[in-house]
């Protein structure tokens, strides 16, 4: 297969719409350096293709990530908690979502990020994943690194249908005309179950709906290509408290709702020996918390972006504004505007890669990052990579303004970051391993601290990252990947709160003619965690964890599917307090023209 790397403004420059579905792609984009490069070029690049995903049936995007080396999900329970992506031990501020190449980040949030618990895999057509500090790439928040999710493309219509434990139902529909200058494609995917009781202690069922609707399109107008995309997606969740009199975790009749709309529009053309690409997109979101103590947050992002490339040199603007009203009412708009550039050169079996950006935010400092990245074919298979990049990040708007707070005694300053990674890689034609040393450096980190948000934390995080994948033999893949990371904020000197030490999945993927099975087991250490009183810290203990999915092919047009999460049964929790189911079973169906 043909591995091509696209980088970061190839954000600008990626379809909104992925590759149909039964086209004959053998291509696999990340979002990573703006330039083609093979991916083991470039530390910290992985990416989890549309067959991996249709063979895991997992049915949501969060459960995926977390089997990403260097990648943590702390969740809030089962079944729609609020979930937060960590890359590398950084906080979840730090990773940068992008879907279809728009930024999602929560602009209401207290730290800007994006949740990913009502994110399904129903629609996508690959997760990748790019760790380290990305400031030269993409500017402010992508210090731990970037994960971009891309929507499918179908050509014909497709039905899938699920259900099973816990009265769970899932539903997936769409339908699609693709040609090569050409396409329109709609699909629906939604998720419904009673649940289980967020708080571990608690007996009431949490329900969770979402439903998720997209329509895309593109066409060819002599020498410019149009595309655009509208998404919508609805939840919601049953969630639990801290109720009186002890305040402490437990049952509550408490909801959380959201509605969030996502717009894309693009045109790209080729002029002046540029390929150019001009994009807006607009993410808007509502979100509500039904309690006793209720809560409404609205925000919006808007993004205008131009990218111009050639094979070895990328250039580009953008401006980003982004505004957001608290509960209290409070509201602020926070600006930003950029310009950035990469080049590359080879000599003979050395690659150099060169990257700047500059970033100036109406309410703070002007920044400049910067990433320089080597690779060296060192022969017999060998390749040796390594990189240094420096990023930052803006407070949030909610940071700013400080609701329900008291203002810092100094006006906040971004953070900024310094990381540094060492790739060794090898591979065959049927096998494929690495190894990645990196360390990460945050300073000026903001903290909640004495009902204020002020700049006094530094942290350090350093790690080891390993991977496998094998083609073991024409029916076996197997796929490992384990990750050590030592994150500690070295103002107090103890542990970064829900970081593993250890952490690690094995998937092993089957098929013969008509039969495909995933077999996965993931497993975590034990990490530092929040109590029940949600301000004391506790040892969240370590688990590991088994899912086994299948599928037969009756025909050309119908398939019946099975899966089984937690195989053994066993009782374990991602965020300490925090329940997740015990086996649980599901059937289904896949219908296609």
């Amino acid at each position: 297969m043909r591995v091509l790397l696209l980088s970061t403004a190839a954000l600008a420059a990626l379809p909104f719409c992925a590759h149909a579905e039964d086209a004959a792609v053998d291509t696999v984009i990340v979002t990573a350096t703006r330039l083609p490069a093979a991916p083991h070029e470039v530390t910290g690049a992985r990416v989890v293709d549309e067959p991996e995903l249709r063979a895991r049936a997992i049915p949501f995007a969060a459960d995926v990530l977390a089997t990403v080396p260097g990648v943590a999900i702390a969740r809030n329970g089962a079944f729609g908690g609020v979930s937060a992506i960590r890359i590398r031990g950084a906080s979840p501020d730090k990773t940068l979502v992008l879907v279809d190449g728009a930024p999602v980040g929560d602009a209401a949030d207290p730290n800007g990020a994006f949740d990913p618990a009502s994110l399904q895999t129903a629609d996508l057509a690959r997760i990748e994943v790019l760790s380290g500090p990305q400031g030269s790439l993409w500017g402010s928040e992508a210090i731990g690194g970037v994960v971009a999710f891309t929507t499918r493309e179908l050509s014909g219509w497709r039905l899938e249908a699920e259900g099973g434990s816990l009265d769970t139902a899932r539903l997936f529909a769409g339908a699609g005309l693709s040609h090569d200058d050409r396409a329109l494609s709609a699909s629906v995917a939604a998720f419904r179950t009673d649940g289980v009781s967020k708080a571990d202690t608690g007996t009431e069922k949490d329900g969770f709906k979402t439903v998720t609707a997209n329509l895309a399109g593109r066409v060819q107008l002599g020498a410019v290509k149009l595309d655009g995309r509208v998404r919508y997606t609805d939840s919601d969740i049953d969630i639990d408290g801290f109720p009186a009199p002890a305040y402490e975790l437990g049952d509550t009749p408490d909801r959380n709702t959201s509605r969030a709309w996502l717009g894309q529009l693009r045109a790209q053309a080729d002029a002046f020996g540029l390929k150019h690409a001009v994009g807006y997109s607009l993410y808007d979101l509502h979100r509500k918390n039904v309690s006793d103590f209720p809560a409404a947050f609205d925000a919006r992002r808007q993004v205008l972006r131009w990218t111009g490339e050639t094979d070895r040199l990328a250039v580009g603007a953008e401006r980003q504004e982004t505004r957001a009203e608290l509960s209290d009412g409070t509201a602020l708009d926070l600006s930003n505007t950029a310009v950035f550039g990469v080049i590359r050169h080879q000599f003979q079996r050395l690659t150099l890669t060169a990257s700047a950006r500059h970033d100036d935010p109406e309410a703070f400092k002007a920044r400049t990052t910067g990433r320089l990245a080597a690779a060296l074919d060192a022969g017999h298979g060998f390749t040796l990579t390594a990189s240094a990049g420096t990023g930052f990040k803006t407070p949030t708007i909610s940071q700013a303004v400080c609701a329900f707070c008291f203002a810092p005694p100094v006006p906040l300053v971004p953070e900024k970051a310094e990381g540094y990674d060492l790739r060794l890689g090898w591979r065959n034609d049927r096998l494929s391993a690495a190894l990645t040393a990196y360390r990460l450096s945050v300073r000026d980190q903001i903290a909640y601290q004495g009902l204020r948000y002020v700049n006094i934390a530094r942290t350090r995080s350093e790690g080891l990252e390993g991977e496998l994948d094998a083609r073991l033999t024409a029916a076996l893949r197997l796929k490992l990947a384990a990750a050590w990371t030592d994150a500690v904020d070295r103002t107090t000197g103890q542990s970064l709160l829900r970081v593993p030490d250890r952490s690690g999945a094995a998937a092993l993927f089957w098929e013969d003619g008509p039969w495909t099975a995933a077999f996965t087991v993931r497993a975590e250490s034990s990490q530092s965690d929040t109590a029940r009183d949600g301000f004391s810290r506790i040892v969240r203990r370590g688990f590991a964890t088994a899912d086994l999915a299948g599928s037969y092919a009756v025909t050309e047009q119908v398939t019946l599917t099975a899966r089984v999460e937690n195989l053994a049964d066993r009782g374990f929790q991602e965020t300490f307090g925090y329940n997740e189911p015990g086996r649980a079973v599901y059937i289904g169906v896949r219908l296609r023209n």
